[in-house]
């Protein structure tokens, strides 16, 4: 029985995974080659600095109404109709109020940002995230009805649209204008290249949008104060959590800004190349995304089954092997993954495992962290995540002045690896569930051992074939070693 709701949860999370494969994938092979290369350190400096800021205010705009919605959307159709209308409507609401809040404040937040002639950036990311957030309770229905298929297509669709756009901007209206065609420079402006990138994005969020309209006929014109009040209850605590972990997660990447040494320009150039480097880290974070989006509604949907506790415990544990095979895979492949980033960007790229250290330990914390959303104790998650919080602002403002951009890097391990811990700690009392731990640790302290045993063997003058040839060594006898310990579990 478990083992065949696993597979269930590994499918849907391979569907999920599609989506945001795919994104990783164009972002790695197509998009972040090309803006390495299209824009200086500086320029992507803004780039990455700004879509932070994105992540911040997403937080304010959906409140965490999405994972509220599998809570109390999961009592049949009838309930979840009724969820999903009340939810929309308060997304609705609350999203024209903060709207109209910062285009009315547009250039005292622009000043803010230290962006004092481009209001268009604040303009447009609101815009974007309003979209964003109305579409993620419909999002969310499609994952609490079993739809990873429709879901997926909608997310990649979305990709495909910001990309095609950014490349419409950026290299066919240039070349109209070359050829002399008139109407493109009245829509595109060589001077304010960067704008392009987020008026694709809100392009695509646009579009998205308008696709998913047809699931709002589901909104009944009432509006359910009751369970709007415990909606809220039980999500405020989850606002603070989100918040927290867009903090723990990005707040490095702005802090730069103003707590390294340099002018804003070079501390831009800062960013720019920690942003390169974040993003090759982020491959990690894609098997993490996909399993979030499955795992969540699928631990709600098999709490009360008898053997849950037993089935928690071993996602537990097949997600820190494949977290730490991705790690290995990785790093063992960086001398062929660094060349999707323009070679300026290489001197960052020391970052590069402790982000993927710290996206373990993110992932490892949503194993850990269901207990306080099974049993409504969510209040633990924003102390949690609050803690997080304080050990993240603290090593930023004492590494970043100290180390630069590798500060932000130990302050986000840090940060997860004490989340995790903690998470544990206190489930096991209130939710205790038999995760093996010496397992877990045995996958990611073998992986990062055989890392830093490949790393001993001097092979920098040799030819990029034979570093490949060495490690891929190194990689088999890391999986033949973990085949000849687990090999029952493995195969089932």
């Amino acid at each position: 029985m478990a083992s065949s709701v696993l597979k269930k949860l590994a499918g849907e999370t391979a569907i999920y995974g599609v989506s945001s494969i795919l994104s990783r994938l164009l972002n790695y092979v197509i998009l972040t080659p090309y803006l390495t290369r299209a824009f200086v350190t500086g320029e992507y400096g803004v780039v990455t600095d700004m879509y932070t800021y994105a992540g911040l205010l997403m937080v304010f705009f959906t409140y965490r109404m999405e994972t509220t919605f599998f809570r109390f959307g999961s009592g049949g159709k009838e309930q979840m109709d009724k969820t999903f209308s009340t939810a929309s409507w308060s997304l609705l609401v609350s999203s024209v109020f903060l709207v109209s809040i910062l285009l009315l404040f547009s250039q005292f937040f622009a000043d803010l940002l230290k962006y004092p002639d481009h209001t268009d950036y604040v303009i447009l990311f609101t815009l974007i995230i309003a979209f964003d957030a109305l579409s993620a309770i419909p999002f969310a229905r499609l994952r609490l009805e079993n739809r990873p298929i429709r879901f997926a297509l909608l997310k990649t669709f979305s990709i495909l649209i910001n990309l095609a756009f950014i490349f419409f901007f950026l290299e066919a209206c240039p070349w109209l204008i070359e050829k002399g065609v008139s109407w493109a420079s009245t829509i595109y402006d060589p001077e304010n290249r960067i704008s392009f990138v987020f008026i694709s994005n809100l392009l695509a969020s646009g579009i998205v949008f308008a696709c998913l309209l047809p699931m709002f006929r589901k909104i009944k014109f009432e509006f359910d104060t009751e369970l709007w009040k415990k909606m809220l209850w039980y999500a405020m605590p989850l606002v603070i959590v989100g918040l927290a972990g867009v903090i723990n997660q990005l707040i490095g990447i702005p802090l730069m800004k103003y707590l390294l040494p340099g002018d804003d320009q070079s501390n831009l150039s800062e960013i720019g190349i920690y942003g390169g480097c974040y993003k090759i880290a982020i491959l990690m974070s894609l098997f993490t995304q996909a399993f979030n989006y499955a795992a969540e509604p699928f631990f709600f949907r098999n709490a009360k089954k008898e053997n849950a506790k037993k089935t928690y415990a071993q996602v537990g544990q097949a997600f820190a092997f494949v977290g730490s095979l991705a790690f290995l895979g990785i790093m063992l492949y960086l001398p062929v993954i660094k060349h999707f980033l323009d070679e300026s960007y290489h001197v960052g790229l020391g970052v590069v495992p402790l982000l993927l250290l710290a996206f373990f330990c993110l992932g490892m914390y949503y194993n850990f962290s269901i207990w306080f959303k099974l049993t409504d104790r969510t209040k633990y998650g924003a102390y949690i995540s609050l803690g997080g919080v304080v050990v993240t602002l603290s090593l930023n403002f004492l590494l970043i002045p100290m180390i630069g951009y590798m500060g932000a890097a130990w302050a986000a391990l840090a940060c997860y690896a004490f989340m995790a811990t903690v998470s544990y700690l206190i489930g096991q009392k209130y939710y205790p569930i038999a995760y093996p731990v010496g397992k877990i640790l045995g996958y990611i302290g073998s992986a990062v051992l055989v890392f830093y045993l490949s790393q001993l063997i001097d092979l920098d003058g040799s030819h990029l074939a034979i570093r490949l040839l060495v490690n891929t060594v190194f990689l088999l006898i890391w999986l033949g070693g973990i085949y000849l310990v687990e090999r029952k579990n493995l195969k089932s």
